[in-house]
């Protein structure tokens, strides 16, 4: 099938080459034959040098009102001398440049990665008293920008929000590199393996404890950490500290760099041990399926999706994450069965290929971007 139309993909949150954005959609709609340009910020490593993706830049701001304000504007003009067929944006800040790029003849679709709502009630940075006023000014904001766009949902659960946005999961792209990847005569290591933005609500916390609950393994973080919050995580660890490694201490970690590491060593488990919070228990983490991907048993808390995930693909373990005992249980339960943390890596990888792949979601992301634009086209002849 031809596709001739223009994409552009804006952000001013995100990393240029976030997973979700570049990897996935970007990638995916340029190999269907969209011409696709991602505004974003420029990328402070030499890794996208060799990237096919057209990238404008936009400047990055260290203040957040700045980057708001600023940077939502310089992307709204850089966005509109485009001319595009679809603007396909990811942040909630971008929410009046959307509208403003509205036309009868184009298509505008708000890409929603996280239930904001609940997500702004849980921002450490903001008092509060202040929390419930932010967000309730943000869900009138919302209802009336998106009035004339299409929604692009992340998780299964946010339907529940947005009844007419299309569903486009963050399940992982199918990397030869993961799935092809043997450690069949290797000994599993007393190592569990975190990776993504580390965060208090994603459980840094939690985490920093496990060598003081079970002092024989270490802990493998991968990911964008604040070093405040590291050095809080060591604190946490106390004279177990040097049982905790940091990979991204106030940097981005791309994509290759984090297969790369589920490659290189045998883990024991991938972990997410979050505390429990009205976001995070009804999201299925895209870390489960990364880890699935790479052959890795999962340890996680044990929020009834979470749990029910866990169980029907039998891939893992799932504990209370306030509990020690538990925690120390699970790990200990994989240390003494290797041969049924095999079974489960094995389950899980094989989900993964079968099931919970990214080719799906490409495939209806492509088929849903034909039918907006086929649309288009019948309104542009008929006006």
């Amino acid at each position: 099938m031809s596709r001739t139309g223009r994409v552009v993909h804006l952000t001013t949150v995100h990393h240029p080459y976030d997973p979700r954005i570049y990897h996935k959609e970007c990638t995916s709609l340029q190999k269907a034959g969209y011409k696709v340009t991602l505004i974003a910020q420029k990328a402070n490593t030499q890794a996208g040098t060799n990237r096919q993706i057209d990238h404008i830049t936009i400047k990055s701001h260290a203040s957040r009102i700045k980057r708001m304000v600023l940077g939502s504007i310089e992307a709204y003009k850089k966005a509109k001398s485009l001319k595009a067929d679809v603007y396909h944006f990811h942040d909630p800040e971008l929410l009046p440049v959307g509208w403003l790029l509205k036309r009868k003849n184009n298509v505008v679709i708000y890409d929603i990665h996280e239930d904001y709502i609940t997500s702004i009630l849980q921002k450490d940075y903001l008092p509060k008293p202040f929390k419930k006023i932010v967000a309730s000014t943000y869900r009138y904001m919302e209802k009336f920008f998106i009035r004339k766009m299409q929604l692009c949902l992340a998780e299964k659960y946010y339907q529940d929000f947005y009844p007419s946005g299309i569903k486009v999961l963050n399940y992982p792209t199918i990397s030869e590199k993961l799935l092809n990847a043997k450690h069949d005569k290797d000994t599993i290591q007393d190592k569990l393996l975190y990776t993504g933005n580390v965060s208090h609500v994603r459980g840094a916390l939690e985490h920093a404890k496990i060598p003081k609950v079970n002092e024989h393994v270490g802990v493998h973080f991968i990911g964008k950490c604040p070093k405040e919050l590291a050095e809080e995580m060591k604190e946490v660890a106390g004279e177990h500290k040097s049982n905790l490694t940091f990979e991204g201490i106030d940097t981005f970690v791309e994509k290759e760099a984090i297969e790369d590491a589920y490659v290189n060593t045998n883990w024991l488990a991938g972990i997410a041990f979050f505390p429990p919070t009205e976001h995070y228990k009804k999201k299925e983490l895209t870390k489960f399926f990364e880890y699935m991907a790479a052959g890795l048993p999962v340890i996680c808390s044990n929020f009834p999706v979470w749990k029910q995930f866990i169980d029907k693909y039998e891939c893992g373990l799932t504990v209370d994450p306030g509990n020690d005992n538990e925690i120390n249980e699970a790990i200990e339960y994989l240390r003494e069965h290797p041969e049924i943390a095999k079974q489960m890596g094995d389950k899980g990888k094989q989900a993964v290929k079968s099931e919970l792949n990214w080719d799906s979601q490409a495939d209806k992301l492509i088929t849903w971007y034909d039918q907006l634009l086929k649309q288009k086209r019948g309104r542009d002849i008929d006006g």
